[in-house]
């Protein structure tokens, strides 16, 4: 008699650790397959250091057939559900089509960059959710200092050597931290740029950086950015962008070369074409993370609007933190509802956030008590090499020579522009 199949849509943070549970509590009950378009799972909260040049890609990296033994995958991108015949559609990395039926499902699709109706940010932005925007970025960064170097253009030098990132959340704040270490580092080897001012810009419509951090830390990290010279300007985005700068809603216009985009996510426009009930754009689960009306099929991580029992009537936020967890919760009651333990509620009170501004600064809230500085920073590493699924020593090491070591200052040139645009980006899931 053939064994039920658990079928698991995405490998993020909710994904991942929702295989990576069943594989240990249902191998011999049920089949389980992980539909995803790549064979590994990203650890997106190190991606800023991948673009400084302090860890390779492979650090953030993991092999999925590594670490998920029992689990059979299947590379393809989901294309349609049709719940009534239990079966999820699918295009391989070839766009050959495909379809996996199932017993039980765990919908865990992640989110995309978030775009807004702003005149060229699709044509001239750079998102920043996976490895080939992360490598791309870095590449970006150096040649615009080597171009800057090879032109007596003072215009166009000052242009070159002025960079903007939209968003003051974890991800983009650590973009500019890290991103305006490593340009100084590379600026100090070019001769001709003495004196040439590096000017990064941080912008969001927020009224303080880190709007989710406690005010403390958020007036900490803003202290440092301002510290090392970058521009901090909150209440202020951009209204339009081109290929010579972008305008600002102040009115001003910055020449530029380089705009990230790290407004936020969304969900990822799949969970629309379910046409299930909705909440904000995420599907509506209950406590027990799974689809009203559908017992068969679970949802977490950022495609789910999961219920916050500890501040009843909200949902819970889309964090890496949450995701993971209800990965497990999910794996935990659909091997619950195969005779596997007890089905549980999720509830999850925060154990904190970290962030990492690079050399030796950091913000973090552990528990809920404020940090700031080189303790910050030792907790934020420390968080993350525990969080890392492999790669530990490796990842280690790294970190070790980039403290003694200086960073490679050459581009690899492996990833053109077009590879990734915004307005497809991978959809992987959130920051912690």
């Amino acid at each position: 008699m053939a064994r039920p199949r658990i079928l698991i849509v995405g490998a993020g943070f909710a994904g991942f650790h929702a295989a990576r549970t069943l594989s240990n509590l249902a191998r011999c009950a049920a089949e389980i397959v992980l539909l995803n378009p790549t064979d590994s799972f990203l650890y997106l909260p190190l991606l800023p250091e991948v673009t400084a040049g302090i860890l390779e890609p492979r650090r953030v990296t993991i092999p999925l057939t590594d670490a998920l033994p029992g689990v059979r995958l299947v590379l393809g991108q989901a294309r349609d559900l049709d719940l009534d015949g239990r079966t999820v559609h699918y295009t391989d990395p070839e766009d050959t089509p495909g379809r996996i039926t199932y017993d039980r499902l765990i919908f865990t699709v992640g989110s995309v960059s978030k775009l807004l109706p702003i005149p060229g940010i699709a044509e001239y932005a750079h998102g920043f959710r996976g490895i080939p925007e992360a490598l791309y970025l870095r590449d970006h960064l150096i040649r615009q200092i080597e171009l800057a170097d090879a032109t007596d253009d003072q215009d166009q030098r000052a242009a070159r050597c002025t960079f903007v990132v939209v968003g003051a959340g974890y991800t983009g704040t650590e973009v500019a931290a890290q991103g305006q270490l490593l340009t100084a580092d590379i600026a100090r080897r070019h001769p001709r740029l003495s004196g040439t001012r590096l000017r990064w810009l941080l912008l969001d419509t927020a009224p303080r950086v880190l709007p989710g951090l406690d005010e403390r830390l958020a007036a900490a990290t803003d202290a440092v950015l301002r510290e090392r010279g970058l521009d901090v300007r909150m209440g202020c985005s951009v209204s339009e962008a081109t290929k010579d700068g972008v305008k600002l809603s102040d009115g001003s216009f910055v020449p530029t070369r380089t705009l990230v985009w790290c407004v936020g996510v969304r969900p990822d426009p799949l969970v629309e074409s379910t046409r299930l009930p909705t909440e904000r754009g995420r599907l509506v689960v209950d406590e027990y993370l799974r689809v009203p009306g559908r017992p068969e099929v679970y949802a977490c991580g950022d495609a789910a609007a999961v219920p916050d029992l500890t501040r009843p009537g909200e949902y819970t936020a889309m964090t890496a933190q949450h995701a993971e967890r209800q990965g497990r919760r999910a794996a935990r009651n659909v091997a619950a509802s195969y005779g596997h333990g007890t089905a549980a509620p999720y509830k999850h009170h925060d154990l904190g956030f970290v962030v990492d501004l690079g050399g030796w600064q950091g913000a973090a809230n552990p528990l809920g008590v404020p940090l700031s500085g080189p303790p910050a920073r030792a907790i934020t590493r420390g968080y993350h090499l525990l969080s890392l699924p492999r790669n530990r020593i490796r990842t280690v090491s790294d970190w070790a020579f980039s403290a003694f070591g200086s960073r490679p200052a050459v581009g690899l040139g492996i990833v053109r522009g077009p590879a990734v645009p915004l307005d497809t980006a991978a959809p992987e899931l959130t920051r912690s």
